[in-house]
């Protein structure tokens, strides 16, 4: 049985006529019910993000008619987006993704309460926006945010419905302390950041978000009723193109800094500096990159440069730089040497991370005169180049 995260009978209100005909498959359930329905009317459930997993997440659990839905998020809708982010369309895009997603949920289920966090969540705000709820619900896609979510829930006791995406593979499971493992009792310490590539350069099916995200949402709704058995202690692998599901065991941590025997951490730190994503100093960023901006002086000036796109082919044939030579980073290795030693080298990627790496990487090779395009060709669109393909 899952354990009881149900709202306090104090926010247990009564379903108007039209409710009991909204909700009507959900009363028949036997373990739903007129009160399990009245219980998610009460219930209030933070969404750490409105993208890909945040937008099954909303518009389900909306329909389902969890009372309060809070919505963290301070990006505007991008037409990437559109491929996986449902919850937003066409006429979205250069809108805030809480506008839209707002607008969207309240045309789904007007009885639903939306609170809005326009903000990006941070060690400052994280614990006084989840005290709130009652579940809270990780739709987020960088691993700084991923700690932070399951330290702020350790240290309130809040069941954390996890959940991530990447290619075709994803993640579910809930983390809750107080019943089992968190967030770091499986990943300890998160991976060096430049073996992490992002959504935005490894890619996503976009139906995957989908599956993930009505997966969390049905996790979400089995804690609320009190129904089921949760996912605690239980980690979800989903193989899309093998459509395959496996199940791991979680184990509580002995030794976890966060929920462990002796735990270490009873605040929120630096979560980027954590995960080592945290700025450089601007002195150091000057050495070691150009802006679009400053790349198309230097070529318009007549500078000999080495453009080199480090991005893979099927990037390459979407758009490129006038001039740059593909050399994909896999293959850095076997063609560093085809490189003049002494020449002007400029990196190029799609928003930056993966030309850093190949910078470090070449300079350690005897290549002095290295720099990395800041934001990569996506940098070079939207400041130079505006005809130019973005993905």
């Amino acid at each position: 049985m899952t354990p009881d995260t149900r709202p306090p009978s104090s926010r247990i209100p009564p379903l108007t006529k039209e409710e009991l005909a909204r909700y009507a498959r959900h009363l028949v359930l036997p373990e739903v019910g007129v009160e399990g329905q009245r219980r998610l009317k009460g219930s209030k459930v933070l969404l750490v993000g409105m993208g890909g997993l945040g937008s099954p997440l909303g518009l389900y659990l909306a329909a389902a008619g969890v009372g309060t839905l809070g919505l963290v998020d301070y990006d505007v809708v991008e037409h990437s987006n559109l491929q996986r982010q449902v919850i937003h369309g066409t006429s979205d895009v250069g809108r805030s993704k809480l506008d839209s997603a707002a607008a969207r949920l309240a045309d789904v289920n007007p009885n639903v309460a939306i609170e809005r966090h326009e903000a990006r969540l941070s060690s400052d705000n994280a614990l006084a926006i989840l005290a709130e709820y009652d579940v809270v619900v990780d739709g987020s896609d960088n691993f700084p945010t991923r700690y932070l979510v399951s330290d702020a829930c350790v240290l309130l006791g809040k069941p954390n419905v996890y959940g991530s995406i990447y290619r075709f593979e994803g993640q579910v499971s809930v983390f809750w302390a107080e019943r089992g493992p968190c967030y770091r009792c499986l990943y300890r310490d998160p991976p060096p950041p430049e073996l992490v590539p992002s959504c935005a350069e490894g890619g996503v099916l976009g139906v995957l978000p989908g599956i993930v995200g009505s997966l969390q949402a049905i996790e979400t709704i089995k804690l609320l009723l009190g129904a089921g058995d949760a996912l605690v202690g239980r980690l979800v692998l989903i193989d899309a193109l093998k459509m395959s599901f496996r199940e791991l065991t979680l184990d509580k941590d002995p030794a976890c800094p966060a929920c462990g025997e002796h735990p270490t951490i009873d605040h929120l730190i630096d979560y980027e500096a954590f995960c080592g994503v945290a700025p450089r100093a601007r002195e150091d960023t000057d050495a070691m990159e150009v802006t679009a901006s400053e790349l198309k002086e230097e070529l318009a000036r007549g500078k000999q440069l080495v453009l080199v796109d480090v991005r893979e082919t099927y990037e390459w044939a979407i758009c490129r730089i006038e001039g740059s030579t593909l050399m994909p980073m896999g293959e850095l290795p076997l063609r560093a040497g085809e490189l003049d030693p002494d020449a002007d080298i400029v990196t190029i990627c799609h928003r930056g991370s993966r030309a850093r790496q190949a910078t470090l990487y070449l300079k350690g090779e005897g290549k002095q005169r290295v720099r990395a395009l800041t934001g990569g060709v996506d940098a070079w669109a939207v400041e130079v180049d505006r005809g130019m393909a973005r993905y």
